[in-house]
């Protein structure tokens, strides 16, 4: 094979990929058709064989078990009536503080993170239950819809993560360092979007009134209204407990959460038959795709890594002489450029074996990375004018609500996102303390 230069392999095999996905071709066959084409056009026919490896080296891997559990336990908590019980009960502690109802609906964001692990599930179902209680106690829709669409962006953060547990596969990292790493931060910024809903309602009590007298509930009210904290407060802490403390790997402890989530709507009666074929049928779709997805990703770089061109971003760096962190932003602004037009799975896929070699070369933890990168992806899915959030809330979002409000809506979570980030880059051990705790420096 005549030599050819990384930077042509780079431009002809990312930019035929983008090419396909602009037509709207599926990701896996977008990254499965150009590994194919340029491993035989540069190989020859026998090349094709590294297909059939690949496949089989990345299905050995355990860690891709606990994908499916994670999933199925999320589908499962979201369709037994968990949300509605605890959206009630944060009406009942939070409702009579101007902004509660708000400052509430965050804190179940975190919870539905913590059980989901996905971004979509927070944010379709508060959009379903809170923005219409929201809206009907006379809260500004775009505090109501802005503070959805971020506390939904927690479940990239806070774990367990779907997104970090792909991370961890294609990184090889520990993903109960990830977890870990993830906890403190997403805590940080739900804790952040409360100050602020807290603030803005103090200083105009018109953009999130208090519950009217009648409506509130005494002090043995309350009390009472925390028993739906109970199932999945246990299942969360059972879980988390298991992973980051190294009781079961990730895959067993994804098992305990599956197994545990049955037992939760059982207990509420909310399982069946056709909830549990729902359930099994949208895990099953999803994985598929999933799957589909890692095979052909892993493929791709692959051959991109065999053709020699994955050291062209080093190269670029050293010719460039920029200042490590420079790079570090540099990739987190193609992160957040990227989120607007791209999902989360397919970023993880496409930069992971590109970016994380260049990160460990500049010498910085590869751990406190994978978060910025977790927080990018936050922000660029509230992002004007493709951020995926932005969609899934105006799926179920009232006709008054219009794709313009949530524009302006997302616009200062975006700040505090950015600001959380900044923070996370000047401050790495808000990242590392509970990893380096845990595990060790």
């Amino acid at each position: 094979m005549a030599e050819i230069s990384p930077l042509l392999i780079t431009l002809g095999m990312f930019g035929a990929m983008l090419l396909m996905l602009i037509m709207g071709a599926p990701l896996a066959w977008s990254l499965l058709s150009v590994g194919v084409v340029f491993s035989y056009a540069l190989w020859g026919p026998g090349s094709l064989e590294l297909l059939t490896i690949s496949s089989f080296a990345a299905m050995d891997n355990f860690i891709l078990a606990a994908l499916p559990m994670f999933i199925f336990m999320g589908l499962m908590l979201e369709r037994s009536g968990i949300t509605d019980d605890l959206f009630g009960m944060m009406n009942k502690l939070m409702g009579q503080t101007p902004g509660g109802l708000g400052v509430g609906t965050i804190i179940i964001c975190a919870l539905i993170a913590a059980m989901a692990g996905v971004s979509g599930a927070a944010t379709v179902s508060l959009g379903v239950i809170a923005l219409p209680a929201m809206l009907k106690r006379g809260y500004d829709k775009q505090l109501a819809t802005g503070l959805i669409m971020a506390g939904g962006a927690l479940g990239f953060l806070i774990p367990p993560s779907v997104l970090m547990i792909l991370y961890a596969f294609l990184a090889k990292e520990s993903v109960g360092k990830l977890f870990a790493g993830g906890f403190v931060p997403g805590l940080m910024l739900a804790f952040i979007y409360i100050i602020y809903i807290l603030i803005r309602c103090r200083m105009n009590p018109s953009l999130g009134p208090a519950l009217s007298s009648e409506d509130r509930v005494d002090f043995w009210g309350k009390i009472k209204s925390l028993k739906a904290l109970v199932l999945p407060g246990a299942l969360i802490t059972t879980v988390l407990t298991c992973i980051i403390s190294g009781i079961t790997s990730p895959s067993e402890a994804s098992a305990i959460g599956a197994a545990g989530s049955l037992l939760c709507a059982a207990i509420y009666r909310t399982l069946n038959l056709k909830m549990l074929k729902e359930v099994l049928m949208s895990t099953t779709k999803l994985m598929g795709m999933l799957i589909w997805i890692t095979l052909a990703a892993i493929f791709f770089s692959k051959v991109y890594i065999g053709l020699d061109a994955g050291m062209i971003l080093e190269e670029l760096i050293e010719d460039s002489n920029l200042e490590p962190i420079y790079v570090i932003l540099a990739m987190l602004g193609c992160y957040f450029i990227l989120g607007m037009f791209l999902d989360d799975f397919a970023i993880v896929f496409i930069t992971v074996p590109l970016f994380v070699p260049v990160v460990e070369s500049l010498g910085y933890d590869t751990i406190w990375f994978a978060v910025l990168f977790v927080v990018s992806m936050q922000s660029a899915y509230l992002t004007p004018p493709f951020g995926y959030n932005l969609f899934y809330m105006r799926s179920v979002a009232p006709p008054e609500v219009t794709i313009y409000d949530l524009y302006k809506a997302a616009i200062p979570f975006i700040i505090l996102q950015m600001s959380g980030l900044v923070l996370l880059i000047m401050f790495p051990e808000i990242v590392m303390c509970l990893p380096n705790l845990l595990y060790g420096p």
